[in-house]
């Protein structure tokens, strides 16, 4: 009989078993140690979880409610191992090391390109700028044509008003990465916050 463990990961509660409960806790544990030098390694951790608490609850579906190790594993092979994102250093340093050494492919995750609000590039709501994002164009263009059907048609702002309430907003670093159609992983998290603490740095004005 094996022992079923509860955990809250990314603000949701999930059954795993011991064996697979261990191996994630050494993953996440290993994947922290990348961080402790950076600013950003409590938003970065926080994004991590929130990602792998949604692979898990894609993985479990309604089959069963208990993660399972094969979970873990798979799971891993989409997010990526530690060593994928080391710098040459510290790769070196930690090339004989028992946990990670062997290296395994990464699992070929689709993307899917979902349509968010981005409120790193919004006017108003940042309808427009999801809908840039999301078809791969200037953001100008949809404001121009919010602009030309309010002015032709006067229903412009009707529609932009229904599309702010209809269409959530990229919150999370993961979510920001799917807007765009980027693969969720570490490597991919850790770039994305780390661009957007230089952005807030370059904006603070003293």
């Amino acid at each position: 009989m094996k022992t079923t463990i509860t955990i809250n990961l990314g603000g949701l509660i999930f059954h795993i078993d011991d064996d697979a409960y261990e191996m994630l806790n050494t993953y996440l544990i290993a994947v922290e140690k990348q961080f402790v030098s950076e600013d950003e390694r409590n938003e970065i951790m926080s994004d991590i979880e929130a990602r792998l608490s949604e692979l898990f609850t894609e993985t479990l579906g309604e089959k069963r409610d208990v993660i399972m190790k094969d979970d873990v594993l798979k799971v891993i092979k989409i997010m990526g191992e530690p060593e994928d994102f080391m710098d040459e250093e510290t790769k070196k340093e930690s090339a004989g090391s028992a946990g990670w050494e062997s290296k395994r492919k990464r699992m070929n995750y689709k993307t899917t390109k979902r349509l968010y609000r981005d409120p790193d590039n919004r006017i108003l709501g940042g309808v427009c700028g999801g809908l840039s994002a999301y078809f791969n164009t200037d953001p100008i263009v949809f404001r121009i044509l919010f602009i030309l059907i309010s002015l032709g048609m006067g229903s412009g702002l009707i529609i932009y008003i229904i599309l702010w309430i209809a269409i959530p907003e990229a919150a999370t670093t993961a979510q920001r990465l799917e807007m765009r159609g980027e693969a969720i992983t570490i490597e991919n998290i850790k770039r994305a916050v780390r661009e957007e603490f230089e952005n807030i740095k370059k904006n603070i004005k003293f």
